[in-house]
């Protein structure tokens, strides 16, 4: 993979957390301590006592774009530690200088799960079926949206309204699946330019395999090219044999292809 084109990639995903922290209210910002904050070439997204840290808090960006020093690492791995608690620098194949895992590990970072990069063309809508109700949602249905992903990855209530300022947000496309009128499932989808990205999908215990993640990624799909998007963009945990991947089979089944498999390292304990 061409460098630039692992920029685009990353950037992506990039834009669409960014965002995410940005449109935190200002009780949450309070209470989590959500910050971006730019350090020494990367984008640290901060938010306290939320595990875990690879979705959490995450340091972006190093090494992607440009080769990363070993001085701006030093001046990083202070930021984190100053802030009391473990963080992630996730490292995708191509990032550079080479020595960067190394460096990491040097510094007592341990490798953790990896994820899976994924991409798809938007020129023609995957297929899918399902008997509930699929809609883009605005910020009427703010709350169930929250409510519905907050269930599903076992989040602390007390962020439904962070997650609740997504729909209607620009650049946003938030989707759920209905069972009558009782919300079920939910996804979202970050539009920037010619890119999509996709993610916060789940679907209640109570109503998988209805094909809800199906329809609901079909739909985002679909909404992303009319936004004039070209190329779309997610990641899931990689497969491992004691780990489930419905998640990784939905991803392929709507047409993804795989495109690197991206290391998290996890910093060092925090004291």
């Amino acid at each position: 993979m061409n460098p630039e084109e692992l920029v685009d990639l990353e950037r992506i995903e990039y834009d669409a957390c960014t965002d995410w922290y940005r449109a935190a209210p200002a009780a949450i910002v309070e209470a989590y301590g959500i910050e971006v904050t730019d350090v020494a070439g990367a984008s640290c997204l901060g938010c306290r006592h939320i595990e875990p840290a690879m979705i959490f808090r995450r340091a972006f960006g190093v090494g992607v774009g440009r080769s990363a020093r070993e001085s701006e690492l030093d001046a990083l791995l202070a930021y984190i530690r100053s802030r009391g608690e473990c963080y992630a620098v996730p490292v995708a194949p191509a990032a550079q200088p080479a020595d960067l895992p190394r460096w990491l590990e040097a510094r007592g970072f341990e490798r953790g799960y990896a994820w899976m990069k994924f991409s798809r063309s938007l020129d023609a809508r995957p297929d899918s079926a399902t008997d509930l109700l699929v809609r883009t949602v605005d910020a009427e249905d703010g709350i169930a949206f929250g409510e519905i992903v907050t269930q599903v990855f076992k989040l602390p209530s007390s962020i439904v309204p962070w997650l609740a300022s997504l729909p209607g947000r620009p650049g946003w496309i938030c989707t759920m699946a209905f069972d009558g009128r009782r919300p079920v499932a939910a996804g979202a989808a970050f539009v920037r330019g010619d890119y999509a990205w996709l993610g916060l999908g789940g679907t209640l215990a109570s109503h998988r395999r209805h094909g809800a993640q199906n329809a609901l990624i079909a739909h985002r799909l679909q909404e992303a090219a009319s936004r004039g998007a070209s190329l779309a963009v997610t990641e899931t945990g990689e497969r491992l044999p004691d780990l489930p991947s419905n998640s990784y089979r939905n991803i392929l089944r709507a047409g993804f292809e795989e495109r690197y498999l991206r290391q998290n390292y996890e910093s060092p304990a925090a004291d």
